[in-house]
C-alpha cells in the first residue's frame, strides 16, 4: 500500500502580499501571506466582539473594517474573504 504524501501548502497560497492602507490598520503594513491576513483579521474581529451574536456566520463592522468592508456595516464570512482579496496586492 502507497503512503499518501503530505500535502504542500500552494506557493501562490503563501506569498506575501502587501495589504492597503485601510487593511493595514487591522493587519499591520507588513507583507503577509493570506492565511496570517486571515488569522490577524479573525483576531481583530474576536478582540473587538465583531461577530453577530445570533448569526455566528456575519461580521459586523466597526469603522475601520468597514473601510475594508467597501463601507458595508455587515458582511458575512464568505463575502469578507472576497472583499479582503481586494485589498491585497503582490
Amino acid at each position: 500500500m502507497a503512503t499518501k504524501a503530505k500535502r504542500k501548502p500552494s506557493a501562490a497560497f503563501m506569498a506575501p502580499l502587501t495589504p492597503s492602507a485601510s487593511l493595514a490598520a487591522v493587519t499591520g503594513s507588513k507583507a503577509l501571506p493570506r492565511t496570517e491576513v486571515a488569522k490577524k483579521l479573525w483576531a481583530y474581529i474576536k478582540k473587538n466582539k465583531l461577530q453577530d451574536s445570533k448569526n455566528r456566520r456575519q461580521i459586523n463592522a466597526d469603522d475601520t473594517l468597514k473601510a475594508v468592508f467597501g463601507g458595508k456595516k455587515s458582511v458575512n464570512m464568505f463575502e469578507m474573504t472576497a472583499l479582503v482579496s481586494k485589498h491585497l496586492k503582490k
